[in-house]
Protein backbone atom coordinates (compact mmCIF):
# COMPACT_ATOMS: atom_id res chain seq x y z
CA UNK A 1 0.00 0.00 0.00
CA UNK A 2 1.14 3.28 -0.67
CA UNK A 3 0.75 5.56 2.27
CA UNK A 4 1.31 8.52 0.41
CA UNK A 5 -1.24 7.90 -1.98
CA UNK A 6 -3.57 6.96 1.01
CA UNK A 7 -3.73 9.88 2.82
CA UNK A 8 -4.06 12.24 -0.23
CA UNK A 9 -7.30 10.26 -0.89
CA UNK A 10 -8.78 9.15 2.12
CA UNK A 11 -10.52 12.02 4.91
CA UNK A 12 -8.45 12.05 8.26
CA UNK A 13 -10.20 9.93 10.69
CA UNK A 14 -8.44 11.76 13.67
CA UNK A 15 -7.45 15.70 14.32
CA UNK A 16 -5.84 17.54 16.26
CA UNK A 17 -6.05 21.63 15.91
CA UNK A 18 -3.75 23.88 17.61
CA UNK A 19 -4.73 21.65 21.18
CA UNK A 20 -2.90 23.10 24.45
CA UNK A 21 -3.81 21.30 27.90
CA UNK A 22 -2.53 23.22 31.02
CA UNK A 23 -2.63 21.24 34.52
CA UNK A 24 -2.81 23.35 38.16
CA UNK A 25 -0.40 22.25 40.02
CA UNK A 26 -0.76 21.25 43.85
CA UNK A 27 0.82 24.02 44.78
CA UNK A 28 -1.64 26.43 42.12
CA UNK A 29 1.19 26.65 39.06
CA UNK A 30 0.29 25.93 35.39
CA UNK A 31 2.02 23.15 33.74
CA UNK A 32 1.67 23.08 30.11
CA UNK A 33 1.61 19.45 28.91
CA UNK A 34 0.72 20.05 25.71
CA UNK A 35 0.90 23.44 23.24
CA UNK A 36 -0.20 23.79 19.49
CA UNK A 37 -0.48 20.55 18.77
CA UNK A 38 -1.63 19.68 15.40
CA UNK A 39 -1.81 16.93 13.46
CA UNK A 40 -4.08 14.00 11.16
CA UNK A 41 -4.49 10.90 11.23
CA UNK A 42 -6.26 8.94 8.28
CA UNK A 43 -8.26 5.52 8.13
CA UNK A 44 -6.18 2.28 9.05
CA UNK A 45 -3.04 4.56 9.78
CA UNK A 46 -0.58 3.32 12.04
CA UNK A 47 0.77 6.20 13.90
CA UNK A 48 3.65 5.79 16.77
CA UNK A 49 4.28 8.75 19.29
CA UNK A 50 7.22 8.92 20.57
CA UNK A 51 9.38 11.77 22.75
CA UNK A 52 11.29 11.93 26.14
CA UNK A 53 9.13 11.34 29.21
CA UNK A 54 6.88 14.07 30.07
CA UNK A 55 6.39 15.80 26.98
CA UNK A 56 2.64 14.71 27.29
CA UNK A 57 2.18 11.63 24.96
CA UNK A 58 -0.18 9.98 27.49
CA UNK A 59 -2.05 13.44 27.86
CA UNK A 60 -2.26 12.82 24.32
CA UNK A 61 -3.64 9.62 24.31
CA UNK A 62 -5.90 10.76 26.89
CA UNK A 63 -7.58 13.60 25.45
CA UNK A 64 -8.25 11.67 22.00
CA UNK A 65 -9.79 8.73 24.44
CA UNK A 66 -12.10 11.49 25.19
CA UNK A 67 -10.94 11.43 29.40
CA UNK A 68 -9.85 14.72 29.41
CA UNK A 69 -10.78 18.14 27.55
CA UNK A 70 -8.10 19.97 26.12
CA UNK A 71 -7.83 23.75 27.49
CA UNK A 72 -8.17 25.59 24.33
CA UNK A 73 -7.72 23.82 20.92
CA UNK A 74 -10.27 21.19 19.13
CA UNK A 75 -10.10 17.77 18.31
CA UNK A 76 -12.04 15.55 16.06
CA UNK A 77 -13.65 11.76 15.00
CA UNK A 78 -14.60 11.63 11.63
CA UNK A 79 -15.11 15.43 11.52
CA UNK A 80 -17.33 15.79 14.40
CA UNK A 81 -15.95 17.33 17.96
CA UNK A 82 -14.83 14.57 20.58
CA UNK A 83 -16.63 15.85 23.39
CA UNK A 84 -16.42 12.68 25.46
CA UNK A 85 -15.40 8.59 25.24
CA UNK A 86 -16.84 7.41 21.86
CA UNK A 87 -18.03 4.24 21.04
CA UNK A 88 -15.48 3.50 18.20
CA UNK A 89 -12.17 4.14 19.81
CA UNK A 90 -10.66 1.26 21.65
CA UNK A 91 -8.11 1.07 24.29
CA UNK A 92 -5.49 -0.86 25.40
CA UNK A 93 -3.26 0.46 28.69
CA UNK A 94 0.27 -0.02 29.69
CA UNK A 95 -0.93 -2.57 32.38
CA UNK A 96 -3.70 -5.20 30.76
CA UNK A 97 -5.67 -4.03 34.57
CA UNK A 98 -7.71 -7.41 34.16
CA UNK A 99 -9.72 -8.47 36.71
CA UNK A 100 -8.38 -11.10 38.85
CA UNK A 101 -11.53 -13.11 39.45
CA UNK A 102 -12.63 -13.59 36.10
CA UNK A 103 -11.09 -16.09 33.92
CA UNK A 104 -9.90 -14.23 30.79
CA UNK A 105 -12.95 -15.38 28.86
CA UNK A 106 -15.25 -13.32 30.92
CA UNK A 107 -12.52 -10.13 31.12
CA UNK A 108 -12.96 -9.69 27.55
CA UNK A 109 -16.80 -9.76 27.58
CA UNK A 110 -16.79 -7.51 30.88
CA UNK A 111 -17.02 -4.48 29.60
CA UNK A 112 -20.31 -5.38 27.40
CA UNK A 113 -21.41 -6.51 30.05
CA UNK A 114 -20.70 -4.03 32.44
CA UNK A 115 -22.53 -1.40 30.24
CA UNK A 116 -25.43 -2.85 28.54
CA UNK A 117 -26.21 -5.73 31.44
CA UNK A 118 -25.84 -8.45 29.47
CA UNK A 119 -23.13 -10.58 26.86
CA UNK A 120 -25.13 -11.64 23.34
CA UNK A 121 -24.11 -14.84 21.72
CA UNK A 122 -22.33 -12.82 18.97
CA UNK A 123 -20.55 -11.05 21.37
CA UNK A 124 -19.06 -14.10 23.32
CA UNK A 125 -19.01 -15.66 19.56
CA UNK A 126 -16.13 -13.00 18.70
CA UNK A 127 -14.95 -12.92 21.98
CA UNK A 128 -13.46 -16.93 20.88
CA UNK A 129 -12.12 -15.86 17.44
CA UNK A 130 -10.11 -12.68 19.47
CA UNK A 131 -8.63 -15.32 21.79
CA UNK A 132 -7.78 -17.79 18.77
CA UNK A 133 -6.47 -14.24 17.15
CA UNK A 134 -4.11 -13.15 19.84
CA UNK A 135 -3.09 -17.10 20.41
CA UNK A 136 -4.95 -17.29 24.05
CA UNK A 137 -7.77 -20.33 22.53
CA UNK A 138 -6.46 -23.01 25.04
CA UNK A 139 -5.96 -19.89 28.55
CA UNK A 140 -9.75 -18.88 27.91
CA UNK A 141 -11.03 -20.37 31.27
CA UNK A 142 -7.89 -19.51 33.29
CA UNK A 143 -7.57 -16.15 35.89
CA UNK A 144 -5.00 -13.24 35.00
CA UNK A 145 -2.70 -14.97 37.88
CA UNK A 146 -2.37 -18.46 35.69
CA UNK A 147 -0.63 -16.05 32.86
CA UNK A 148 2.56 -14.90 32.12
CA UNK A 149 2.86 -10.97 31.61
CA UNK A 150 2.88 -10.96 27.79
CA UNK A 151 -0.26 -13.69 27.54
CA UNK A 152 -2.17 -11.14 29.87
CA UNK A 153 -1.69 -8.21 27.91
CA UNK A 154 -2.67 -10.47 24.66
CA UNK A 155 -5.58 -10.71 26.97
CA UNK A 156 -5.74 -6.73 27.45
CA UNK A 157 -5.81 -6.20 23.35
CA UNK A 158 -8.59 -8.50 22.45
CA UNK A 159 -10.55 -7.48 25.18
CA UNK A 160 -10.10 -3.95 23.65
CA UNK A 161 -10.72 -5.21 19.85
CA UNK A 162 -14.27 -6.74 21.05
CA UNK A 163 -16.68 -4.21 20.48
CA UNK A 164 -14.24 -3.92 16.88
CA UNK A 165 -13.38 -0.36 17.17
CA UNK A 166 -12.57 2.06 14.42
CA UNK A 167 -9.58 3.69 16.27
CA UNK A 168 -7.64 1.80 18.81
CA UNK A 169 -5.43 3.72 21.28
CA UNK A 170 -2.40 1.89 22.97
CA UNK A 171 -0.68 3.37 25.78
CA UNK A 172 3.10 2.22 25.76
CA UNK A 173 1.13 -1.72 26.12
CA UNK A 174 4.46 -3.66 25.67
CA UNK A 175 6.89 -1.35 27.96
CA UNK A 176 6.97 -3.58 31.09
CA UNK A 177 7.79 -6.82 29.12
CA UNK A 178 11.25 -8.43 28.64
CA UNK A 179 12.91 -7.48 24.99
CA UNK A 180 11.90 -10.91 23.67
CA UNK A 181 8.20 -11.17 24.84
CA UNK A 182 8.11 -7.11 23.18
CA UNK A 183 9.43 -7.78 19.76
CA UNK A 184 7.27 -11.05 19.65
CA UNK A 185 4.32 -9.17 20.76
CA UNK A 186 5.02 -6.37 18.15
CA UNK A 187 5.06 -8.83 15.73
CA UNK A 188 1.53 -10.19 16.52
CA UNK A 189 0.31 -6.82 16.70
CA UNK A 190 1.29 -6.35 13.17
CA UNK A 191 -0.49 -9.43 12.25
CA UNK A 192 -3.68 -8.46 13.48
CA UNK A 193 -3.59 -4.89 12.12
CA UNK A 194 -2.78 -6.70 8.96
CA UNK A 195 -6.19 -8.88 9.17
CA UNK A 196 -8.17 -6.25 11.02
CA UNK A 197 -7.02 -3.08 10.05
CA UNK A 198 -7.63 -0.11 12.51
CA UNK A 199 -6.70 3.88 13.06
CA UNK A 200 -4.30 2.95 15.29
CA UNK A 201 -2.70 5.61 18.01
CA UNK A 202 0.27 3.91 19.68
CA UNK A 203 2.58 5.69 22.22
CA UNK A 204 6.15 4.13 23.34
CA UNK A 205 9.64 5.29 24.29
CA UNK A 206 11.23 2.45 21.89
CA UNK A 207 12.56 3.66 18.63
CA UNK A 208 12.83 0.34 16.85
CA UNK A 209 8.98 -0.44 17.84
CA UNK A 210 7.97 2.90 16.80
CA UNK A 211 10.02 2.00 13.54
CA UNK A 212 8.75 -1.29 13.07
CA UNK A 213 5.19 -0.87 13.67
CA UNK A 214 4.23 2.76 12.18
CA UNK A 215 3.27 4.06 8.98
CA UNK A 216 4.38 7.81 10.55
CA UNK A 217 6.09 8.43 13.94
CA UNK A 218 5.12 12.17 15.95
CA UNK A 219 7.80 12.96 17.43
CA UNK A 220 7.57 15.30 20.72
CA UNK A 221 9.41 17.70 22.73
CA UNK A 222 10.12 17.98 26.53
CA UNK A 223 7.42 20.18 28.35
CA UNK A 224 5.36 21.89 26.89
CA UNK A 225 5.03 19.15 24.32
CA UNK A 226 4.90 19.67 20.69
CA UNK A 227 4.71 17.80 17.62
CA UNK A 228 8.44 19.23 16.18
CA UNK A 229 8.60 16.35 13.36
CA UNK A 230 6.28 14.14 11.79
CA UNK A 231 8.51 11.24 9.72
CA UNK A 232 7.10 9.19 7.15
CA UNK A 233 8.54 5.16 7.78
CA UNK A 234 9.95 4.07 4.37
CA UNK A 235 9.85 1.02 5.11
CA UNK A 236 8.09 -1.77 2.97
CA UNK A 237 5.51 -3.80 4.45
CA UNK A 238 5.07 -6.49 5.59
CA UNK A 239 7.72 -6.16 8.06
CA UNK A 240 9.65 -8.49 10.06
CA UNK A 241 12.10 -8.99 12.20
CA UNK A 242 14.57 -8.96 9.05
CA UNK A 243 13.57 -4.88 9.05
CA UNK A 244 15.47 -4.24 12.22
CA UNK A 245 18.65 -4.98 9.85
CA UNK A 246 17.69 -2.80 6.68
CA UNK A 247 20.09 -0.02 6.23
CA UNK A 248 17.06 2.80 5.75
CA UNK A 249 16.01 1.32 8.87
CA UNK A 250 19.25 2.27 10.81
CA UNK A 251 19.37 5.71 8.78
CA UNK A 252 15.66 6.65 10.34
CA UNK A 253 16.74 5.57 13.91
CA UNK A 254 19.27 7.46 14.02
CA UNK A 255 17.74 10.76 12.65
CA UNK A 256 15.07 9.97 15.36
CA UNK A 257 17.46 10.02 18.03
CA UNK A 258 19.04 12.92 17.34
CA UNK A 259 15.63 14.65 17.09
CA UNK A 260 14.50 13.65 20.62
CA UNK A 261 18.47 14.30 22.34
CA UNK A 262 18.82 17.17 20.60
CA UNK A 263 18.05 19.24 23.89
CA UNK A 264 21.05 17.78 25.32
CA UNK A 265 23.51 18.66 22.26
CA UNK A 266 23.97 14.84 21.46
Amino acid sequence: MNQTETRSAARPSITFEQVRQVFTASDGSEVVALDDTSFAIDRHEFIAVIGPSGCGKSTLLRILAGLIRPTSGQVSIYGKKLDGPRDEVGIVFQKPTLLPWLTIRDNLTFPMKHKYGRVTAQERERGEELLELVGLKEFGGKRPDELSGGMQQRAGIARALLHDPEILLMDEPFSALDALTRDELSLELLNIWTQRPKTVLFITHSIPEALLLADRILVMSARPGRITEIIDVELPRPRSLDTLTEPRFNELANHIRRKVFSRHGL
